[in-house]
């Protein structure tokens, strides 16, 4: 998404931006202070960043038909409603309690025990014996197998299922203490840097490639196809009515406020 940005090749209308790698769960927690000025930030998180952010209309990161995966060493259950009562008696580890994954996993599965982890230490904390099952989320979605894991359930696969919809999982959101004209420059400048990318999807991935932690060129390009395309561009109407429906589902079992208002830098 940031390739563009980052390697000049727009024009940032005098702007200048500084770019910071963390995770995004670090992201939340820094959102939730309002620390930063522009953010990646999950969905879930969104639901408590209303009254300091705004959703920009470009940079989501969508799982329409597939998303964040259960994954064991063990022989999983297959039928679904057993793999609900199966995880009522295991130990989940989360990449992170305001991720989207943690909260499609609350939706699905109720209250279950779960520990927070780095995302990338997931693997070895399930391998090491701490958590009988991990919520994986970046490449993890495609080395699993290959990691000795066996797939419990695909999250995106189950909320698609469920609800006609995309699994909303991140966004990108502005201060709304910066001045309108100045969030709609911002604005225009992140979807021109994704649209960028998107045109010179070759020099993107090689960009990419050295925060691919395992993956190699190909898996990286797959990879960043399964949550840069048409949405991250604009969520459209169906990833707007997806986000509502994401956030209204979780409202109603009391996992994040009711009535969460949605507010986009057009």
């Amino acid at each position: 998404m940031f390739y563009a940005l980052a390697q000049q090749k727009i024009d940032t209308r005098g702007h200048r931006f500084e770019h910071i790698l963390q995770d995004i769960e670090t992201l939340n927690q820094r959102a939730l202070r309002g620390e930063l000025h522009i953010s990646a930030v999950s969905i879930h998180a969104y639901a408590y960043l209303t009254d300091k952010y705004a959703l920009l209309s470009c940079g989501a990161s969508m799982g329409d038909g597939y998303g964040p995966m259960l994954v064991t060493l063990e022989e999983p259950p297959s039928d679904r409603q057993e793999v609900k009562k199966w995880l009522q008696s295991k130990r989940i580890a989360v990449p992170g309690e305001k991720t989207s994954a943690y909260l499609a996993l609350r939706i699905f599965a109720g209250d279950v025990a779960t520990m927070t982890i780095p995302f990338d230490q997931i693997f070895s904390t399930v391998r090491e014996g701490k958590a009988d099952v991990g919520l994986i989320i970046h490449e993890g979605q495609i080395t699993y197998a290959r990691e000795g894991f066996h797939l419990v359930l695909d999250l995106g696969d189950w909320w698609k299922s469920s609800t006609g919809l995309p699994l909303p999982l991140g966004g990108n959101v502005i201060r709304k203490d910066i001045p309108e004209k100045i969030q709609k420059e911002v604005s225009d400048i992140l979807k021109e840097s994704i649209d960028y990318g998107l045109r010179h999807r070759s020099a993107g991935v090689e960009h990419s490639m050295p925060l691919a932690r395992g993956l190699d060129r190909d898996q990286a390009d797959r990879f960043i196809g399964m949550y840069v395309n048409d949405f991250t561009v604009d969520y459209g109407p169906v990833g707007r009515k997806a986000i509502r429906a994401f956030l209204a589902d979780a409202a109603q079992h009391g996992f994040v406020p009711k009535n969460v208002e949605l507010e986009f830098v057009e």
